[in-house]
Protein backbone atom coordinates (compact mmCIF):
# COMPACT_ATOMS: atom_id res chain seq x y z
CA UNK A 1 0.00 0.00 0.00
CA UNK A 2 1.35 3.05 -1.45
CA UNK A 3 2.11 5.89 1.65
CA UNK A 4 -0.08 8.41 2.40
CA UNK A 5 1.57 11.83 0.45
CA UNK A 6 1.59 15.21 2.34
CA UNK A 7 4.27 16.93 -0.61
CA UNK A 8 3.64 17.28 -3.77
CA UNK A 9 5.46 15.68 -5.98
CA UNK A 10 6.51 18.68 -8.95
CA UNK A 11 7.63 20.94 -5.22
CA UNK A 12 9.49 17.68 -4.06
CA UNK A 13 11.50 17.80 -6.83
CA UNK A 14 12.03 21.20 -6.83
CA UNK A 15 13.09 21.07 -3.95
CA UNK A 16 15.85 18.48 -4.02
CA UNK A 17 16.79 20.21 -7.49
CA UNK A 18 17.61 23.67 -5.06
CA UNK A 19 19.25 21.52 -2.92
CA UNK A 20 21.46 19.96 -5.45
CA UNK A 21 22.66 22.75 -7.23
CA UNK A 22 23.50 24.84 -4.00
CA UNK A 23 20.53 27.41 -3.97
CA UNK A 24 18.10 25.72 -1.25
CA UNK A 25 16.94 27.93 1.38
CA UNK A 26 16.25 25.99 4.72
CA UNK A 27 12.47 25.16 3.41
CA UNK A 28 13.51 23.80 0.62
CA UNK A 29 15.93 21.24 2.42
CA UNK A 30 13.09 19.98 5.01
CA UNK A 31 10.62 19.70 1.78
CA UNK A 32 13.43 17.91 -0.34
CA UNK A 33 13.74 15.84 3.02
CA UNK A 34 10.38 15.10 3.33
CA UNK A 35 9.79 14.32 0.11
CA UNK A 36 12.74 12.01 -0.42
CA UNK A 37 11.56 10.32 3.03
CA UNK A 38 7.88 9.23 1.42
CA UNK A 39 9.30 8.31 -1.52
CA UNK A 40 11.66 5.88 0.73
CA UNK A 41 8.63 4.32 2.25
CA UNK A 42 7.01 4.59 -1.48
CA UNK A 43 9.59 2.13 -2.33
CA UNK A 44 10.49 0.39 0.55
CA UNK A 45 6.26 -0.22 2.12
CA UNK A 46 6.25 -1.46 5.55
CA UNK A 47 6.93 -0.60 9.34
CA UNK A 48 10.08 -2.56 10.30
CA UNK A 49 13.00 0.39 9.79
CA UNK A 50 12.06 3.78 11.58
CA UNK A 51 13.86 6.32 9.35
CA UNK A 52 14.74 9.88 11.56
CA UNK A 53 16.01 13.22 9.61
CA UNK A 54 15.64 15.47 12.84
CA UNK A 55 13.98 17.79 12.56
CA UNK A 56 12.47 17.65 9.22
CA UNK A 57 11.27 14.34 9.17
CA UNK A 58 10.63 10.87 10.28
CA UNK A 59 9.04 7.76 8.14
CA UNK A 60 8.52 4.00 8.73
CA UNK A 61 9.41 1.67 5.90
CA UNK A 62 10.56 -1.60 5.36
CA UNK A 63 8.64 -4.64 5.46
CA UNK A 64 8.76 -6.90 8.83
CA UNK A 65 7.80 -7.00 11.91
CA UNK A 66 5.23 -4.11 13.22
CA UNK A 67 6.98 -1.89 16.08
CA UNK A 68 4.08 -0.65 18.11
CA UNK A 69 5.45 0.77 21.72
CA UNK A 70 8.70 2.72 23.24
CA UNK A 71 11.53 2.84 20.85
CA UNK A 72 11.86 0.73 17.82
CA UNK A 73 14.42 -2.31 17.28
CA UNK A 74 15.02 -0.95 13.40
CA UNK A 75 16.49 3.21 13.65
CA UNK A 76 18.35 4.90 11.36
CA UNK A 77 19.21 8.30 11.89
CA UNK A 78 21.17 11.00 10.22
CA UNK A 79 20.99 14.77 9.47
CA UNK A 80 19.15 16.27 6.44
CA UNK A 81 22.39 16.98 4.46
CA UNK A 82 23.20 13.39 4.74
CA UNK A 83 20.17 12.15 4.23
CA UNK A 84 20.11 13.64 0.85
CA UNK A 85 23.65 12.85 0.00
CA UNK A 86 22.66 9.39 0.76
CA UNK A 87 19.45 9.19 -1.67
CA UNK A 88 20.86 11.17 -4.32
CA UNK A 89 24.06 8.61 -4.67
CA UNK A 90 26.45 11.85 -3.41
CA UNK A 91 27.00 10.09 -0.13
CA UNK A 92 27.61 5.93 -0.03
CA UNK A 93 25.58 4.29 2.35
CA UNK A 94 28.69 2.56 4.06
CA UNK A 95 30.88 5.89 4.12
CA UNK A 96 28.19 7.80 5.68
CA UNK A 97 28.04 5.01 8.52
CA UNK A 98 31.92 4.91 8.44
CA UNK A 99 31.75 8.73 9.18
CA UNK A 100 29.68 8.44 11.94
CA UNK A 101 27.04 10.74 10.00
CA UNK A 102 24.29 8.27 10.49
CA UNK A 103 23.32 5.91 13.25
CA UNK A 104 21.81 2.71 12.53
CA UNK A 105 20.64 0.08 15.13
CA UNK A 106 19.07 -3.37 14.73
CA UNK A 107 19.11 -6.19 12.06
CA UNK A 108 17.26 -4.38 9.05
CA UNK A 109 18.42 -0.70 9.70
CA UNK A 110 20.83 -1.46 6.58
CA UNK A 111 19.46 1.01 3.96
CA UNK A 112 22.30 0.13 1.37
CA UNK A 113 19.97 -1.59 -1.04
CA UNK A 114 17.73 0.76 -1.04
CA UNK A 115 19.83 4.12 -1.61
CA UNK A 116 20.83 6.40 -3.44
CA UNK A 117 16.75 6.63 -4.48
CA UNK A 118 15.97 6.64 -8.25
CA UNK A 119 14.79 10.04 -8.88
CA UNK A 120 14.42 12.49 -11.63
CA UNK A 121 15.44 15.53 -10.45
CA UNK A 122 15.48 17.47 -13.73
Amino acid sequence: MPSRRRTDPAIGRAALVAWAEGTAERRDVTTAVRFTLEELADVAPGHAVEVRVPPAGVVQAVAGPRHTRGTPPNVVETDPETWLGLVTGRVTWGDAVAQGWVTASGERSDLSGLVPLRLRVS
